[in-house]
């Protein structure tokens, strides 16, 4: 897989905001953490938060850094061990962490919104998210079930999927945050085929040249042939019979409780799982730490953390920003991708 990426070179630095995520979570530690290594090759970013939290994470990790605030999002001039921070929301370096808080809920819903007004008009090319608390959010009366829900409202866009990997594996998920039985429903030929080809541009734009996609069966032993099930050889089948029309190297559908094996192995660059936990369950066996989620079908990049808010952890300055890191990483790499396919 890595072997058979390249690295697109931006004409122009590609400029991203990292929402802060939930003030009460590990959010401003781990993007203090992110923000004082350095940026990668090519790449502009600033902070869409509180500048108070951040400042008291920097505090925490014994850092000599400061925190600028930003006029807007254009105000980012170069300052040596300085974290830019355009501020959202209600100020929250008060409030208590490691506990769901309405407050801190609004504001992270709030540095989201701030963050994807400004991809839509054009002033950022990416967003990398750290974790939101969907309690928080609740409490604050913010009825979505997460960021991704927000982002294709916000977009006006159906067709849209979760990407989430690590360095082992990369998956696409037909349904995300649904029950199973609901799950079971949305696997048609049309949803099938449409997130097969967003695996296929992801991929794409993360560099791979020829993707390989793995499509997971529903059914145990992908149906049996019937036995177990008629989804997997009618509908999967046929949505995998037109996107090889449409020239995807699309395959399947394969057992669930294989492919991912075979995936990690080479042979496959990505699998598209027909629900949440088939998909997630052996990406995150194989460690947090590395892995990443993609929005995929927004006009803008998107990738966040594969981790929650670790209130349990929260205040002490000692959460792992790995997986941030290599979500900024990701988002420099494929809003690169996107810019060098447009010219």
């Amino acid at each position: 897989m890595i072997g058979r990426e390249t690295s697109p070179q931006p004409s122009r630095d590609v400029r991203i905001a990292l929402t802060m995520g939930d003030p009460s979570g590990i959010g401003p530690e781990i993007v203090a953490a992110c923000m004082i290594e350095p940026l990668p090759e090519g790449v502009t970013a600033f902070v869409v938060g509180d500048a108070g939290a951040l400042q008291h994470a920097l505090a925490q990790r014994l850092s000599d850094w400061r925190v600028h605030i930003m006029a807007s999002a254009d105000d980012a001039p170069a300052a040596p061990k300085t974290i830019h921070v355009l501020e959202a929301g209600q100020p929250c370096a008060d409030v208590a962490v490691g506990h769901v808080n309405a407050r801190s809920g609004r504001a992270s819903f709030d540095y989201v919104s701030c963050a994807i007004d400004l991809a839509l008009a054009g002033r950022i090319d990416a967003i990398v998210t750290a974790p939101i608390n969907k309690a928080a959010w609740h409490a604050a009366h913010i009825h979505y079930p997460g960021h991704t829900e927000v982002l294709a409202e916000r977009c006006g866009i159906d067709d849209f999927a979760m990407m989430l990997f690590n360095n082992e594996i990369h998956v696409v998920l037909v349904s995300i945050h649904v029950p199973l039985r609901t799950a079971v429903d949305l696997v048609t030929v049309e949803r099938e085929l449409r997130i097969i080809r967003l695996a296929n541009r992801a991929l794409r734009d993360m560099g791979v040249t020829h993707p390989r996609v793995a499509v997971a069966g529903l059914n145990p032993h992908a149906g049996e042939g019937g036995l177990f099930g008629g989804e997997d050889s009618t509908i999967i089948a046929e949505a995998i019979r037109r996107a090889v029309a449409d020239g995807i190297d699309a395959s399947g559908p394969w057992p669930g409780d294989t492919v991912f094996m075979q995936a990690r192995k080479g042979l496959f660059d990505v699998v598209v799982a027909q629900y949440h936990d088939q998909g997630l369950i052996p990406l995150k066996y194989l460690g947090l730490d590395k892995g990443v989620n993609v929005t995929l079908g927004l006009p803008f990049v998107r990738t966040s953390v594969d981790h929650g808010t670790a209130f349990d952890i929260a205040g002490r300055g000692v959460a792992d920003a790995s997986s941030l890191r290599v979500a900024l990483a990701q988002a420099a790499r494929m809003a690169a991708g996107r810019r060098s396919a447009a010219l």
